[in-house]
């Protein structure tokens, strides 16, 4: 059973042949120091906000770490509706849901999951500043399955849900966007999830019997100048060969003799 979760989604709906590349061969590229930098920061604001909602002790983690507890403390002055609970509330960081169709489990861990009588919050951080383009989060594979799979799993009703991003890094303090849910949303996402299936199903079978590879976006919409791929798909120089990739098992060349030392 294959396990997806919305980054399959997000890569199989911007490039399939970067799917096979990603997930089907592994291949990877390190991220840039500076990447790798925000992304250890993004990680520790994630733990950190789990430890708080576990009951365990915050402060030697924000006495290591003066961004950290920058943000922690404008969470706190913006939005202390979201640290406070009650007995009528079922609250859970980094709460994980699956939901198993055909040979696929979609799994979704959610940030922050609060639950009551009627109403069912799903709030996620970003330790990045407001997009510009926020009109397009309701879009978002994240958005879309995480709401899908608790509607799924769950006796909550699209119109009782709501998925809300806070982006802490925005200033002067953070920002939050809440996009509610709908029947017609929740549908139009089961059709678009079978439909990406049905195609990833003829994709893996074909390549599997290496009959062919998943195929490429077409070289006008200009995605491939930013995929670490486009030298091995021959987008990057199109003029050129195509490069030829040979296993890296060496274990068919005969063996090196070794030479003595005098």
């Amino acid at each position: 059973m294959l396990r997806i979760s919305q980054r399959h989604l997000k890569v199989l709906e911007t490039c399939p042949r970067q799917f096979e590349y990603t997930f089907c061969d592994r291949l990877t590229l390190p991220a840039p120091p500076d990447r790798q930098s925000k992304t250890q920061l993004g990680s520790d604001f994630h733990l950190l906000m789990h430890q708080r909602e576990l009951g365990l002790p915050i402060e030697p983690i924000l006495a290591r770490s003066p961004q950290l507890n920058t943000w922690m403390q404008a969470m706190l002055q913006t939005a202390p509706e979201l640290f406070t609970s009650d007995s009528q509330t079922w609250r859970q960081s980094e709460h994980v849901r699956t939901l198993e169709i055909g040979n696929y489990l979609f799994t979704a861990i959610y940030d922050l999951l609060i639950l009551s009588a009627d109403k069912a919050q799903i709030i996620d951080w970003k330790t990045y500043p407001l997009p510009r383009y926020k009109k397009d989060l309701d879009l978002e594979w994240q958005t879309r399955l995480y709401l899908y799979l608790l509607a799924e799993t769950s006796d909550y009703v699209p119109k009782q849900m709501s998925f809300s991003y806070w982006f802490i890094q925005s200033t002067p303090q953070p920002k939050s966007v809440k996009i509610d849910y709908t029947l017609k949303q929740h549908r139009q996402t089961q059709l678009d999830l079978l439909a990406i299936l049905e195609k990833l199903t003829t994709w893996l079978d074909l390549s599997r019997t290496k009959q062919e590879t998943f195929p490429q976006v077409a070289a006008s919409i200009g995605s491939c100048e930013r995929c670490n791929f486009a030298i091995r798909c021959n987008r990057q120089y199109p003029d050129l060969p195509a490069p030829i990739f040979v296993s890296s098992d060496l274990s068919h060349l005969p063996a090196i003799p070794l030479i003595s030392p005098r």
